[in-house]
């Protein structure tokens, strides 16, 4: 190699950056911005591509951010692999394409996110991979849905918005009778509260965006699970270039850290959120799965153990307005808790399903599903518990 000295401004400014060896470990995790790694030769690029040898080519392909964040996710849910993905749909549509295929069946919960219905509905229909959507809740019905050629059963592990639970042991083994593999998506429980693996479900995905980050900076999902699919669906990632963000994987392996302490205190004040509005006049119904009035507050028992997440989902009395109306006042009340479509941050925020998350459904659909215009969503945060019920105590007023 030329002395540096002898090299032009441009040679110095176009050279490769070499990182020296660190006698020292980092607090912190690194971050490994690099697209793309330097290879020794031919052979070992072809090793590395292949999953022979530990290292990186592109980032694409791997990187080392997106390994620590999945191999911490690994451990968290007890899987036998788990992968990063650059969102929770993309976690979603990875395991569609990695275990299906023209000619195939899915049975879907028809409570699923109203993306995720589009996904395994609409836009498998285009693929010639035909779905039944059915409530998952009745064992019964999804025995009938099941089909010799049935890749996948999905399912929620709390449904969005209405906080439904599926009996997990017996869909596993429903599913496994029959040849299928159980998707669980456990994005409104997180590892914290429910490990569907544990429960017998064959694939587990998070939309790591939500609680499991926590602090509204990065878009990211997860796909985990158990057998030999890790080769296959990192193919399908690669492929179909769905991988996560070096930055994002840093970013979420941060807010990672916290998550146990951050889950703790929102699933205590959801909790007793949901018992205080229980008893508001201006309230029609509060659902959460810990309230034991919930009425599969045995299973969540038996499935969660003592945290039952932080969503709760109320709907308006609504008295002599439209139902629509109702929710449109008391947001525009609740001025200290955002309309934010989203959940799992470190404030309270509220959504408005009927708008944003099920806007695509008719009104017979919303209905059907138990949603209606003065539905509201609320994913509970950090706060104080005080702090809470009297913002929404004076937001309430809104709607008497």
């Amino acid at each position: 190699m030329a002395d540096k000295k002898t090299k032009s401004v441009a040679d110095l400014c176009a050279e490769p950056w070499r990182v020296d060896h660190m006698t020292t470990t980092p607090q912190s995790a690194p971050l490994y911005l690099a697209s793309v790694y330097q290879c020794d030769s031919p052979d070992q690029a072809r090793q590395l591509l292949k999953g022979d040898q530990p290292g990186y080519v592109y980032q694409r392909d791997g990187n080392p951010n997106s390994d620590m964040l999945a191999q911490r996710c690994q451990l968290l849910h007890q899987a036998d692999w788990a992968v990063a993905t650059s969102s929770g749909m993309s976690a979603l549509s990875a395991a569609l394409l990695a275990f299906c295929k023209t000619g195939d069946h899915v049975v879907v919960s028809r409570d699923l996110y109203g993306r995720t219905l589009d996904l395994l509905v609409s836009e498998t229909a285009r693929l010639g991979i035909a779905s039944t959507a059915v409530g998952a809740c009745d064992l019964q019905q999804v025995q009938d849905a099941l089909r010799p050629e049935t890749k996948l059963l999905v399912v929620e592990t709390i449904s969005n918005p209405t906080l439904k639970l599926c009996d997990l042991k017996q869909l596993a083994e429903m599913a496994h009778a029959n040849g299928t593999l159980l998707l669980v998506d456990n994005t409104f429980a997180s590892p914290t509260v429910c490990r569907p693996l544990e429960l017998g479900a064959d694939l587990v995905v998070e939309s790591l965006t939500k609680i499991m980050n926590g602090h509204s900076d990065g878009i990211l999902g997860m796909l985990a699970g158990n057998g030999d699919h890790f080769n296959r669906v990192k193919q399908v990632i690669s492929i179909w270039g769905t991988s996560a963000s070096a930055f994002d994987c840093w970013m979420t392996a941060r807010g990672l850290s916290t998550l146990h302490l951050r889950a703790e205190r929102a699933s205590e004040n959801a909790l007793q959120l949901a018992e205080h509005l229980s008893g508001c006049s201006q309230i029609e119904q509060v659902l959460y799965p810990g309230l034991p009035k919930h009425s599969q507050h045995a299973l969540a028992q038996q499935q969660f153990g003592q945290q039952f997440g932080s969503i709760v989902t109320f709907t308006l009395k609504a008295a002599g307005i439209a139902p629509e109306e109702a929710a449109t006042r008391f947001i525009a009340a609740a001025k200290e808790i955002p309309f934010c479509p989203s959940l799992g941050e470190l404030s309270t925020t509220l959504s408005h399903p009927a708008s944003t998350s099920h806007r695509n459904l008719s009104e017979a659909e919303l209905s059907q599903l138990g949603i209606s215009g003065a539905t509201i969503r609320l994913s509970v945060g950090t706060e104080s518990i005080k702090h809470l019920i009297s913002v929404f105590d004076e937001s309430l007023k809104s709607v008497e």
